[in-house]
């Protein structure tokens, strides 16, 4: 038996050098970038930054965290919450259509290439970008930060769109138009309910990443919770920062865990 085992092993081909030098080109490639680094030690500065992050951590602003004003922690907080949803839920909307014409499968591949080319432009631009972009456009406040994260989000879930639809299966929807099925029925019948819990877990997934990037987008004027937290660590008023940073620590992981469940349960049905 340990002859055959032996045998086969022998039959299977040697990769040693195709891993060595994989290994070679890793080794270069992180020397190479390497030495474009010059550590020279931490600033006085940025040792102070850092304790003052810490202290404010362990004994964060309390009232901040309870005040119900527009300047207060709750406010703000389900401000950067609006933006992320509104954002979420326009680029969902807007990226079905994209993707549809972004597909191989649904319409001529130049087309395809067509929008493809179009969502590469919008995920190429990072969101930063976007948002200097469109302030220039709106205006600082909330309603940049929605239509960045709507912009933004078309590039990313569309791309996840396109290969759900290119995943489809082709059968149901030929044996509908064999049974005489309208155009209506068939996309009906035979491709949302393939398609559904996909894109709603798509969805999902793109809210938690502009839950993050409205906190980011708020320090360039795109409304949410990021210009106080900016402002806060400009002017060193550490018990702010860290009833921002608590609060938003909490809410992810909160917001995390309840899409986790979600996903969870749309792709395998677990509750």
């Amino acid at each position: 038996m340990s002859e055959n085992i032996i045998a086969k092993l022998n039959e299977e081909p040697k990769t040693i050098w195709v891993r060595l030098i994989t290994v070679a080109i890793v080794v270069s490639l992180m020397t190479w970038g390497s030495q474009s680094l010059h550590f020279t030690g931490f600033t006085d500065s940025g040792l102070n930054v850092a304790k003052g992050l810490m202290n404010g951590l362990l004994h964060p602003n309390v009232s901040l965290i309870f005040d119900m004003s527009d300047s207060g922690i709750p406010f703000l907080l389900l401000q950067t919450i609006a933006i992320a949803v509104l954002g979420t839920i326009i680029g969902a909307i807007l990226a079905i259509p994209v993707s549809f014409l972004a597909s191989t499968n649904i319409v001529p591949k130049p087309v395809a290439m067509l929008f493809r080319a179009l969502i590469l432009l919008i995920r190429t631009i990072p969101a930063l970008i976007w948002a200097l972009v469109w302030i220039r456009v709106t205006g600082p406040g909330p309603f940049c930060g929605v239509v960045t994260q709507s912009v933004c989000s078309i590039g990313m879930i569309s791309k996840m769109y396109i290969t759900a639809i290119e995943d489809l299966n082709t059968g149901i929807l030929e044996s509908l138009d064999a049974a005489g099925c309208t155009t209506f029925q068939k996309i009906r019948c035979g491709i949302l309910p393939q398609l559904s819990a996909s894109f709603i877990s798509t969805t999902i997934y793109r809210f938690d990443i502009n839950l993050k990037d409205a906190t980011i987008l708020g320090i360039v004027g795109a409304g949410g919770i990021g210009s106080p937290l900016n402002n806060a660590i400009s002017s060193g008023k550490w018990s702010n920062v860290g009833a921002f940073l608590l609060t938003l620590i909490l809410l992810v992981i909160l917001i995390e865990y309840c899409s986790t469940k979600v996903r969870a349960r749309l792709a395998h049905g677990k509750k």
